[in-house]
């Protein structure tokens, strides 16, 4: 059995956990497209993503964690039928069923969605998220994170934490104090500005974050692909160097990374896969 994660840009990627395969925030305009990001504010796309792994693909469900032009864009709504399932956002879930989406799922913080197929169970928990400093935040789309665990006959075989497009903030320790050991870890950065307003971690922030989780791995995503974007990888890998952070794995469009199973999970120990890639394509 295996668990991977493959990018394809921004914050889409592809997740093959187990039996299961999920695509979350999908995006797929080219570079040169123009996404709204509302009250009249508008992005361009700058670096084309790599659809070639959706190819013949069948996807079981999307994980979107909120409704945003860059997270799912027009192609995206093009492509995605009506009664492929979403789990989202409580506010997400209302604006997609007026739109004839009929199997979305809207998850409030803390509450949870489960897959089962054979002897695997795929549950994502919605995990807190804040998308914008202090009172601007209820100006923006609601925003989730989401820990997504695979259980093999009852056993868990990855946790994996997703922080969809959040800021630093208290709730996040709640993650750690909840689930606790994080074997992954896909980490929303890019440090967004829009009228002076930082929207998504920072280098700074972001490792932060890599210091509470402290997870097994962890997959910068979400840091270059629109012009509001104006912290670059390097700044998030330098500081987490500078901290002593280990497991920080970059990934390349259409790369695919594996995931750390649990020891006894697969028939590998967790470690004989940390840092393991493939180009796709």
């Amino acid at each position: 059995m295996q668990a991977t994660v493959t990018f394809i840009g921004n914050a889409t990627t592809l997740l093959r956990l187990g039996h299961f395969t999920l695509l979350t925030d999908p995006a797929f305009g080219p570079a040169g497209s123009r996404v709204y990001l509302g009250y009249g504010a508008w992005t361009k796309r700058v670096r084309d993503p790599v659809l070639d792994s959706l190819d013949g693909t069948a996807v079981d469900g999307i994980l979107l964690s909120h409704l945003h032009g860059d997270h799912f864009d027009a192609a995206a709504r093009r492509w995605v039928e009506p009664t492929l399932p979403i789990v989202t956002t409580p506010a997400a879930c209302r604006k997609l069923r007026r739109r004839r989406y009929l199997a979305v799922r809207g998850l409030p913080t803390w509450e949870c969605f489960e897959w089962t197929r054979d002897r695997q169970r795929l549950r994502i928990t919605a995990a807190p998220g804040r998308h914008g400093p202090g009172l601007a935040d209820r100006l923006l789309p609601d925003v989730m994170g989401s820990v997504v665990e695979l259980e093999v006959d009852g056993r868990l075989a990855l946790r994996l934490y997703i922080t969809g497009d959040t800021l630093v903030h208290d709730a996040l320790e709640q993650v750690p104090r909840r689930f606790g050991e994080v074997d992954a870890m896909l980490i929303h950065l890019g440090g967004t500005r829009l009228l002076g307003m930082l929207l998504t971690m920072d280098g700074r922030q972001g490792a932060e974050v890599a210091q509470l989780i402290r997870p097994g791995i962890t997959v910068p995503i979400h840091y270059d692909d629109y012009q509001v974007m104006k912290s670059p990888l390097s700044d998030f890998v330098t500081r987490a160097e500078r901290q002593g952070l280990t497991g920080i794995q970059p990934i390349t469009r259409g790369g695919t990374l594996h995931l750390p199973l649990r020891d006894g999970i697969g028939g590998h120990h967790a470690e004989s896969r940390l840092g393991e890639q493939h180009s796709q394509g």
